[in-house]
């Protein structure tokens, strides 16, 4: 068995730790992995290697080239920076590092960061269920890592990256950091127009969500153009993993509101208290 230092892995003075990863790129396209410099002081890629596991057994070191990570800063290793450059919108081409990697599995594996001495920094063991599973197609779809404070192979600390930023941030700040509970895909609205005049048509707004985590809380309100809030649809209510909720173009009051553009506010927050607010404007007629 490999024996893991994660003495120092929920902390920020290791040096680099892992921070993405595209283990199953679309075809003809490039793995790659993402490392974090969360110190205050720059790093020597050099002075680390990825190391290939097999049969959880430390296998082949890959040493990183020559390139320094400044503080806060983002460094990915890849086989084609042209092919990460070209497949991701939001991407950072400086922070590209071309080098040897090992082969990472689609059905699952292990990325170990190390030391030039062998020291492990870092493993995550990676599995195609810690993607979203609302997911149709996880091919070119990166994991990213929400916490930087908690350990690499902790359960939850990997997400997929958020279809609003491409799938995949490379070089850039994660998509799905701790401040995202969920991908904005997770709710969805049944329109953006809203005709409550009862003629069966559009009459009502309908939320629906589907989540991975059953133990999450939501406020959802509405505004008026001026900033008002004019009805509250949940209060602090208990998310299940799907379910929906509905807006009939009423304030709290049950007026009819008057035609104009609203917005509709969803904040979900978790037993910790991290929170994330989505929002979507509608157009009453």
């Amino acid at each position: 068995m490999i024996a893991l230092c994660v003495g120092v892995a929920a902390g920020r003075t290791q040096g680099l730790q892992l921070s993405e990863l595209l283990y199953q790129p679309r075809s003809g396209e490039a793995e790659y992995v993402e490392l974090y410099n969360g110190t205050d002081r720059a790093v020597e890629l050099s002075e680390y290697h990825i190391v290939r596991v097999v049969h959880d057994t430390l296998g082949t070191h890959y040493p990183l080239p020559p390139h320094s990570v400044a503080p806060g800063q983002y460094v990915v290793l890849t086989k084609s920076a042209a092919s990460v450059a070209a497949c991701f919108a939001r991407c950072n081409a400086g922070a590209i590092v071309e080098c040897s990697l090992p082969p990472y599995p689609n059905d699952g594996g292990s990325v170990v960061l190390s030391r030039a001495d062998s020291t492990i920094v870092e493993r995550l063991d990676y599995r195609p269920d810690m993607h979203s599973r609302l997911l149709r197609e996880r091919a070119g779809v990166s994991l990213e890592r929400r916490r930087f404070d908690r350990p690499a192979g902790e359960s939850g600390n990997w997400f997929s990256a958020a279809s609003t930023a491409g799938y995949g941030t490379p070089g850039l700040a994660n998509s799905q950091s701790a401040e995202a509970l969920v991908e904005e895909t997770a709710f969805e609205f049944s329109s953006t127009l809203l005709s409550p005049d009862g003629d069966g048509y559009q009459d009502e707004l309908t939320v629906s969500y589907a989540v991975d985590d059953g133990g999450l809380a939501a406020l959802a309100d509405v505004y008026d153009a001026g900033g008002r809030k004019v009805r509250t649809l949940l209060n602090g209510d208990l998310l299940g993993t799907h379910g929906s909720f509905v807006w009939d173009g009423c304030d709290d009051a049950g007026r009819r509101l008057a035609t104009g553009h609203y917005v509709v506010t969803v904040t979900i927050y978790d037993r910790g208290g991290t929170r994330q607010t989505l929002k979507r404007a509608v157009a009453v007629l």
